[in-house]
C-alpha cells in the first residue's frame, strides 16, 4: 500500500470518519497493543478517548500511525528517531541506524529478520548510552 492509497478501510465509512483502535489496527495490520504504545511514546499521535477510554482515531491521526509505521518498519529507525524526525529535530540526528535489515535477510543470508532487527536496536542502545 502506498501513502497515497491510504489504509484499507473495508466498512463503508465516510474517509474522514472517526475510527475505533480495532478498525485501525485491522486495516493497517499493526496490534492494538502497539497502537496504544506508539501513543505513549509518540506525543504528536492523540487520538480522541471518550468515557471508558474508548479511543477514536481521526484521519490525521491515521495519517500519524501510517507514517510511524513507515519510518520504523520500513526505513529502519528506532523509535527515538522517528519520533526526532516527526518532531522536526533535525534529519542528520534522526537518519537510520542502518540501511533497513529486511533487505538482507531477504538477500538469503541465513538471519533471520528478528535476529538482525534485535541486534540494529541493540546497537543503537549502545550508541545512545
Amino acid at each position: 500500500m502506498s501513502a497515497s492509497e491510504g489504509p484499507l478501510f473495508t466498512d463503508r465509512k465516510d474517509p474522514g470518519a472517526l475510527r475505533t483502535i480495532g478498525e485501525v489496527a485491522d486495516a493497517l495490520g499493526i496490534k492494538q497493543h502497539v497502537l496504544r504504545y506508539w501513543e505513549e511514546q509518540f506525543p504528536m499521535l492523540k487520538p480522541l478517548k471518550r468515557s471508558g477510554g474508548r479511543r477514536y482515531y481521526r484521519s490525521e491521526d491515521v495519517a500519524m500511525v501510517e507514517t510511524i509505521d513507515r519510518l520504523v518498519h520500513r526505513e529502519g529507525y528506532t523509535l527515538k528517531g522517528a519520533k526526532a524526525v516527526l518532531s522536526g529535530k533535525g534529519a542528520v540526528a534522526a537518519a537510520p541506524v542502518a540501511a533497513p535489515v529486511s533487505s538482507f535477510a531477504q538477500a538469503g543470508s541465513g538471519v533471520s529478520l528478528e535476529r538482525l532487527v534485535a541486534i540494529r536496536n541493540r546497537l543503537a542502545a549502545a550508541l545512545e548510552a
